[in-house]
């Protein structure tokens, strides 16, 4: 591995021009005391830095290179569509054709509207919901980033909890007045709010798994609590599907906990990793988006026609036979291999996949909530980040971020991750020093790991 001097100068130069020297505060790699890599180029599962170093990449652009990257099929639509030009400010047969794929896929949708990011979405479809309920109140989860609108900025996952950001400077008091966030899995809690304030809420959005605090999945009966309070007090249940939409089943998670939701989020995939996003749901409330109703939302570049044609592309693979059952089959393997290679070096872990996405928090108990999650040992979490990447492997510069798998992940790339992972978990077991600061029991007390 080249010392990475070239991605050193180019951050160099960066800083100069661009705040913190990145356009997506995680990218930065503070948390874990790194500088970023840059990136000149990928192929399949491996992305390559500007000093020719090569890694299995876990990231994949935070989630929408589920085939990998630079998929013949999807490259080749990129191209083709190209050829008619970039963006019209005009409708296009592409945008149908997606906007049927995404109905067809998701039962809970009825209609949809193209967006250009999550954030985008999810905002867009808290407007909705607070236009046809004509409530203003909305309920979040503690550690859930649903983008970066001022009203969702309130006790979010992600890069805010990364950087320690308690919402952000800028947000005005009145804009987060009207949103509550309460503890993620916590059905006791959410029942006596929506006893208490259910009349006044107009929507409930959350991730039904949970990718912004690490990936931390719903426990039993939550989600479905969820459905019955809304449905029962008028309040709008709103999925976030942005990272799970066609990650973790072709039809979200909602098809895999079989709930449906009034309105879900997406995003990632469905632009084939050019920038998109969508939010839609029951007929009946989308029929209330402008111009067709009194709910304002527009977009200059919305259904732009490459990103459409890359979703499309993406999602026709998506559907052939066998596709999620393969990835499941890859994701349990790494998640066993890890698993295996922090209990055989004795350290504390905690490994979990839903899907294609996959969480790994270094503390002795599951985690179930955010506050679950801040227990990570998070120096520990550094040092295993900073060791991977120095043994050729690409994960979230974050403990608050899920990994993912691709299709282009093969059994070898899987093996050379676990074997990583042994030999750096090994590693900073001798490390004394880390060692005490991650467990309380000593150096001759048992360790576990679970997967």
């Amino acid at each position: 591995m080249k010392a990475p001097k070239t991605s050193c100068r180019f951050y160099g130069r960066a800083v100069k021009s661009i705040p913190g020297g990145v356009n997506s505060p995680v990218r930065a790699c503070r948390s874990v005391g790194a500088d970023p890599l840059f990136i000149q180029r990928a192929d399949g599962a491996v992305i390559v830095d500007a000093d020719g170093n090569r890694y299995i990449d876990y990231i994949g652009s935070w989630g929408p290179m589920i085939l990998g990257h630079r998929h013949p099929a999807v490259i080749a639509a990129i191209r083709k569509t190209l050829e008619r030009g970039t963006s019209f400010g005009a409708p296009t047969d592409l945008e149908i054709t997606l906007a049927e794929m995404v109905i067809g896929a998701v039962p809970s949708v009825e209609m949809v509207r193209m967006v250009n990011s999550g954030t985008e979405a999810a905002m867009s479809a808290v407007r909705l919901a607070r236009g046809y309920t004509q409530r203003d109140l909305v309920v979040k989860f503690d550690g859930c980033y649903h983008g970066h609108a001022d009203m969702l900025l309130v006790a979010a996952g992600s890069g805010v909890a990364t950087l320690g950001i308690p919402g952000s400077p800028g947000v005005p008091a009145p804009a987060a007045r009207d949103t509550l966030s309460l503890p993620y899995n916590d059905s006791e809690c959410f029942a006596r709010v929506m006893k208490k304030q259910g009349d006044r809420v107009a929507g409930v959005i959350v991730e039904p798994v949970a990718g912004n605090m690490g990936l931390v999945a719903p426990v039993p009966g939550f989600l479905q609590t969820l459905r019955r309070l809304t449905a029962r007090h008028g309040a709008l249940l709103i999925f976030d599907e942005v990272m799970t939409g066609f990650r973790v089943a072709y039809g979200g998670a909602q098809a895999l906990y079989g709930i449906r939701p009034d309105l879900s989020c997406f995003g990632k995939i469905i632009g084939g990793g050019l920038p998109v996003g969508a939010y839609g749901g029951r007929r009946k409330v989308m029929s209330h988006i402008a111009p067709q109703g009194p709910v304002y939302q527009a977009g200059t570049l919305s259904g732009n026609p490459l990103a459409m044609a890359a979703g499309i592309a993406t999602l026709t693979q998506l559907k052939k036979k066998g596709f999620y059952e393969k990835l499941e089959k890859k994701s349990a393997r790494l998640c066993a291999g890890l698993a295996r290679a922090a209990a055989g070096a004795g350290v504390l872990a905690q490994v979990e996949h839903v899907g294609s996405m996959i969480g790994m928090f270094f503390c002795d108990e599951p985690v179930r909530s955010f506050e679950d999650a801040k227990k990570s040992d998070l120096p520990f979490f550094s040092k295993f980040f900073q060791g991977m990447r120095r043994e050729g492997v690409y994960i979230a510069p974050s403990q608050f971020e899920a990994l993912f798998l691709s299709s282009a992940h093969t059994a070898e790339h899987i093996g050379a991750t676990v074997r990583a992972a042994e030999k750096v978990l090994h590693a900073l077991r001798r490390s004394s020093v880390l060692w005490d600061a991650l467990s309380p029991h000593g150096l001759d007390s048992p360790r576990s790991a679970s997967a």
